[in-house]
């Protein structure tokens, strides 16, 4: 027992998940990921489309990114091309199996032929749930929870982001969301991976600055994660450090000033880097505490990890001390030759620095500390044994998170 009475995960516990992290490493280089072809521009995306001889799509978004008129030149030349189009636009934040099944239906309806995914995270999550939906007509959501479940290749799929942060243009992760119990069902396979992504800066030029900001540390938690996990590749090391560095270097820039298209770019690309370097050396605890909020009380899942990657870092104690320096060190904070541990919590501190001068809370809203028990054995479900973090923690430990960024205790 600690100090606080909890229970840390036991030696066996411990054994197993390394075991799994280590099996999966070993293979990593076998394994069939690919990189999405990058596109830039709406035009780049019509030749693809008449390329493939597509002539009916599903655009998969959202009522803000279609209201904002983002779709518009998409939807435009489409129609100048002579290719028709299906606009889904009602995912949720938290895009759930019914959002997924309305969009599926209108697919089939349409006889559709290809999905583009157009906005951030979640419409890009429900599109590819759409694809693994057509592919395996027999198999729900819930059936395809976890590794490997899906197999077959989906349809034709072009991935928009709106939004610098989530890099699911680019990962084989999707995550969907039980509406009746916000139960979270995240997917991993190599066939979500998108085959095209059109990285266009310009369509996130009007995100409000709020999103701007939890959005591009949402980028950087998955560059970080990567980076500090133990299955990391000398490839996603790279990324994940380059990603850091663009991210430090851009992000309060484009939040003050949504209209600079050089840090525009710049983010959506560290973005795009990001996804690539956790979709082979996964993420942490940051996620699947984010994950669990998400699901019970519709957080914002950018939010969500701005708020508890500063905590979650601490944590990890000296388990990160050097990885966190390297990042510091690509991201222009320090030399190489400052100290280790001093460096490690300037990096920590810079992340809360970043937070408070783009206005995100230190704190979040609305948890109930009767919730948290639940909620911190669905991040270890998550978690364990498959993300391959610096220091294991089990539920009991994981609770300590909820409790830190608790803003006021709230009954249920």
């Amino acid at each position: 027992m600690d100090e606080k009475g909890e229970k840390p995960m036991n030696i066996v516990e411990k054994i197993y998940c390394r075991v799994i992290q280590v099996c999966f490493k070993v293979v990593l280089p076998v394994l069939p990921y690919r990189d999405p072809v990058v596109l830039a521009s709406e035009e780049d995306i019509v030749a693809v489309l008449r390329e493939k001889k597509v002539f009916s799509v599903l655009i998969v978004t959202d009522e803000s990114i279609y209201g904002l008129g983002l779709v518009e030149k998409l939807k435009t030349m489409m129609n100048s091309a002579g290719i028709t189009y299906t606009v889904y636009d009602k995912t949720l934040a938290n895009p759930t199996i019914a959002n997924v099944e309305e969009a599926r239906m209108l697919y089939l309806e349409n006889e559709c032929e290809a999905i583009v995914g157009f906005g951030g995270g979640s419409p890009m999550d429900c599109a590819k749930a759409v694809g693994a939906r057509i592919v395996k007509p027999k198999q729900p959501i819930p059936k395809m929870k976890g590794i490997l479940k899906i197999h077959k290749r989906l349809p034709l799929f072009i991935a928009v982001p709106t939004t610098a942060g989530t890099g699911s243009e680019t990962t084989l992760a999707a995550v969907i969301t039980d509406g009746e119990t916000r139960h979270k069902f995240p997917m991993n396979d190599f066939p979500l991976i998108p085959r095209y992504a059109a990285l266009m800066p310009e369509v996130t030029k009007g995100l409000p600055p709020f999103i701007t900001a939890t959005t591009g540390m949402d980028a950087l938690t998955h560059a970080v994660e990567a980076y500090i996990g133990r299955s990391t590749t000398k490839e996603t090391r790279r990324y994940a450090l380059e990603a850091t560095r663009l991210i430090f270097g851009n992000i309060e820039k484009v939040y003050i000033n949504g209209t600079d298209m050089e840090a525009r770019k710049n983010m959506l690309y560290a973005s795009f880097l990001a996804g690539k370097a956790f979709s082979k050396s996964y993420v942490g605890y940051c996620h699947a505490v984010a994950h669990s909020l998400g699901g019970k009380y519709n957080t914002s899942h950018g939010l969500a990890n701005a708020v508890l990657l500063p905590y979650v870092l601490k944590a990890y104690g000296e388990t990160v001390y050097r990885k966190l320096k390297e990042l510091a060190v690509a991201a222009g904070l320090v030399s190489e030759m400052a100290d280790e541990e001093e460096t490690a919590k300037l990096f920590i501190e810079k992340i809360c620095a970043l937070n408070e001068a783009m206005g995100i809370p230190a704190k979040l809203q609305g948890i109930c500390t009767e919730d948290i028990p639940e909620l911190a054995k669905l991040a270890a479900k998550e978690g364990n044994p498959l993300y391959p973090v610096p220091k294991l923690m089990g539920a009991k430990e994981l609770e300590q998170f909820y409790y830190d960024v608790i803003e006021d205790k709230k009954s249920g």
